[in-house]
């Protein structure tokens, strides 16, 4: 009987030369990726790197959301509702993940992140143009927003042209329409330039849909999967929120904005909002 001395001996077919071969490392260009921590405190304070990698992370999964937004709304212009709904799929999942992530953040105490706030400057994650980019995307445009980002003309050319696209919504209500939905003409020839503001006469189109779910369950199921997907956002909005109030307080935030409260005002955005004003007809 053999006795395990602790060890794991290197099985034989384990390749261990990579000067003429691509490695896990260079694939993933982790020399870029692991040198962009680079605290600015002086002496570093040990708790702005997890601040940096916090941030850092969030637009990770920021470009990977963006990536199958665009692919889902590509997918509705196809009429590919199934595939659409896989990536939407995905994104709920990024949320999930970018919600639980606030907790690592808020062990950071209001003293600790005292201690290098400063060096902040007038940074602040209002300025992250992918989170914009996901706004816009889902139908939250305002095309004042394109200020911030003047002195970045990648990022604004990004925010412009999707201010000047369809949001998802609204390749989904114009696949509905291909598909004999009842959209009104105003809907479908709306400026899409303009932030969604409900309107009242789809009601009834979605109020179809959920009294007959068996009728078209795939267009059914794409209602429920949207409101999931905006209750991921809302609840990473609140996380957010959550924590900025346990480490600043009523401060306000280092962008300019009132901090808290103008967190707390995003609560009130919506995307799709008759697919909840709906939901007082169901059943009456």
């Amino acid at each position: 009987m053999s006795i395990s001395n602790g060890e794991r001996p290197l099985e034989s077919g384990v390749r261990t030369d990579f000067r003429d071969a691509m490695s896990y490392a260079s694939y993933l260009r982790l020399d870029l990726v692991l040198g962009a921590q680079q605290p600015l405190s002086a002496p570093a304070h040990h708790d702005e790197m997890l601040f940096i990698i916090q941030h850092q992370t969030s637009e990770l999964w920021l470009k990977l959301m963006l990536h199958e937004l665009r692919s889902a709304r590509e997918l509705l212009d196809a009429d590919q509702l199934s595939w659409s709904l896989k990536r939407l799929a995905r994104v709920k999942r990024i949320l999930e993940t970018m919600t639980e992530q606030w907790a690592v953040l808020a062990t950071m105490t209001p003293s600790e992140y005292a201690e290098f706030r400063t060096i902040l400057g007038p940074s602040s994650g209002f300025q992250s143009h992918q989170y914009r980019a996901v706004e816009f995307l889902l139908g939250n445009k305002n095309a004042d927003m394109l200020a911030v980002f003047e002195a970045d003309p990648p990022a604004w050319e990004t925010l412009n042209t999707l201010l000047g696209e369809p949001s998802l919504y609204d390749a989904f209500l114009r696949m509905l329409a291909r598909r004999g939905y009842a959209i009104p003409a105003s809907v479908l020839g709306r400026d899409v330039r303009q932030g969604w503001v409900e309107a009242p006469e789809l009601i009834g189109v979605f109020e179809g849909v959920y009294d007959d779910p068996a009728a078209a369950w795939d267009v059914y199921e794409a209602c429920e999967d949207l409101v999931d997907l905006e209750d991921a956002f809302q609840f990473w909005r609140f996380r957010h929120l959550r924590t900025v109030q346990r480490m600043i307080g009523t401060q306000p935030g280092t962008g300019g904005s009132s901090g808290v409260p103008f967190l707390r005002r995003a609560l009130d955005l919506t995307f799709f909002p008759e697919l909840y004003s709906v939901r007082a007809r169901i059943g009456g």
